[in-house]
């Protein structure tokens, strides 16, 4: 179990979204201090915020990133990107770009902060995946959600003799700007932001934010049909 209070945190892609729900919320839980990484600083609006620039894809912007946040004991991995590209007609260089920023950055993150984290006595990370981890229906997103879920899960195994926990958050839709043009039911940032924060202090190994997150988890022990009813069809 990690305490949230007098942490020093690291958020990736911390101007937005959930990103921004979970600056906010480690600040009203007493956290002593939270970076808010992006690529553009200036768009980091908590007034509290630490703001770092940061592009996950960049090995000399992750080094430097860990350089200057030598404090950290909370990383989270929330930073990505949703190109959803087709694996039979998109460019494959599309593909590469979407694990590029969704497995190898969130990657090239840990390995730059388990050392500092490790140095501060020990801390926790969370990693930010979605129910597309489970289910193959956005392509090229869904193949680097389920490989960053892979990595999550050695990467516990690896890390617990070194005093570092590791949370998987999975989601479904989140109300932000990227699910603006989708109509279904959506859970709310803040409140995927405490879900994950409760996960965290408790010592959970996976946080599953919503009932869609819930019902494709479970689906797996299932025939294929069950998730891909089209497959089913006669």
């Amino acid at each position: 179990m990690t305490a949230i209070e007098g942490s020093v945190a690291l958020v990736t892609g911390g101007s937005r979204g959930i990103g921004r729900a979970l600056v906010a919320a480690l600040y009203e839980r007493g956290a002593k201090k939270v970076y808010a990484t992006a690529r553009d600083p200036r768009t980091v609006t908590h007034p509290d915020a630490v703001p770092l620039a940061l592009e996950v894809t960049d090995p000399a912007s992750v080094a430097a990133a860990a350089e200057q946040a030598q404090d950290v004991t909370l990383l989270i991995n929330n930073a990505g990107a949703s190109v959803n590209a087709n694996f039979l007609d998109s460019p494959v260089d599309d593909v590469r770009r979407e694990f590029e920023t969704n497995f190898y950055g969130p990657l090239l993150v840990t390995r730059a902060f388990v050392p500092v984290i490790e140095r501060n006595g020990g801390g926790h990370i969370l990693n930010v995946h979605s129910v597309l981890s489970w289910i193959g229906l956005a392509g090229s997103y869904s193949a680097s959600k389920a490989a960053f879920w892979s990595q999550t899960n050695s990467l516990r195994l690896d890390l617990k003799p070194r005093g570092i926990d590791v949370t998987g958050l999975h989601v479904g839709y989140v109300d932000t700007d990227l699910t603006a043009g989708i109509d279904a039911p959506k859970s709310t940032a803040e409140g995927v932001a405490d879900q994950a924060l409760d996960g965290i202090a408790t010592g959970a190994f996976e946080v599953l934010a919503d009932d869609l997150t819930r019902q494709v988890k479970a689906g797996l022990a299932a025939d294929p049909a069950a998730l891909y009813p089209q497959l089913a069809a006669a």
